[in-house]
């Protein structure tokens, strides 16, 4: 008889509910709120939370509300972005390591260089050098979306290249493996039809960490202001832009870094939930 999934546990329900409620304001408060979120406005600068703007203005009048929403878009798109390449490398290097054995020790040895790396000093390299060459290539606005989803994810692979390398491990001497292999099926449909599928649960963990690590990495690069300009509303631009009115408007800060715990919150929530209904050992 075919065993039952558990029900999700309250923490998953808090999770896709706060995270459904973050996307749906993000993406469709734009269409309810019209301000847009470059829009100047001198004479309305520095104001308080009122009707007109409920979460106040910025130093050059522009609409907060609409900032944030902007910004939630921006880091929502980073995050699933750097997610996509960080997994997608953390699994060829992992299932390589584990299923490939001649490539193990050199595949790890790079994974221990990569873990062994002061990551924010490398973030910080890398976008100096490479920011000029990829705005002059792509425009300002494409370029920085490249340059920071690439910093992130070509520097947060490595823990799902190990975790992945140690599932496929302990699958490789499967039986099911086993007859594959004897009935001549090829590596590649082995690997894609048995192995990776057997590894749903680690990859989703891996995925929803990697959105909610993307996030706070974009966040503290425009923090220190090597993320994106100021003309991007991005919630660690957010930050940025509203640390020198701290002691005036402490809401500034309030909102943006309320917006980015409750996003990672959310979704490390939704992570623990999906890999106990994907773990057929917790069914």
């Amino acid at each position: 008889m075919t065993k039952r999934a558990r029900p999700l546990s309250a923490g998953t329900r808090f999770g896709l509910a706060v995270f459904a409620s973050i996307i749906l304001l993000v993406f469709l408060g734009p269409f309810f709120w019209t301000i847009a979120p470059d829009f100047l406005d001198i004479r309305t600068r520095n104001q308080a939370p009122s009707l007109a703007h409920p979460l106040g203005t910025d130093q050059l009048g522009r609409d907060l509300l609409s900032r944030l929403m902007a910004g939630g878009q921006l880091s929502v798109f980073v995050g699933l972005s750097a997610m996509a390449l960080s997994i997608a490398l953390g699994c060829i290097i992992g299932v390589l390591a584990g299923y490939v054995r001649w490539l193990d020790g050199a595949l790890m040895r790079l994974t221990d260089l990569f873990l062994s790396l002061p990551m924010l000093p490398l973030l910080l390299v890398i976008m100096m050098l490479f920011r000029d060459a990829l705005n002059a290539m792509f425009g300002a606005s494409t370029g920085i979306f490249i340059l920071v989803v690439a910093a992130i994810g070509l520097t947060s692979w490595m823990p799902t290249a190990r975790v992945l390398r140690g599932a496929v491990l302990s699958l490789r001497s499967a039986d099911f493996i086993l007859a594959a292999q004897t009935t001549g099926t090829r590596p590649i449909k082995i690997i894609t039809r048995h192995i990776l599928p057997n590894c749903a649960s680690p990859i989703i963990v891996s995925a929803t960490l990697g959105i909610a690590n993307a996030i706070i990495t974009e966040s503290a690069l425009s923090y220190l202001g090597l993320g994106f300009p100021p003309d991007f509303a991005s919630w660690g631009r957010l930050l940025n832009d509203a640390t020198p009115f701290l002691r005036e408007a402490p809401s500034r800060v309030i909102w943006p870094g309320l917006a980015i715990s409750l996003t990672v919150l959310s979704v490390q929530y939704i992570g623990e939930g999906l890999r106990d209904a994907a773990d057929k050992r917790n069914h």
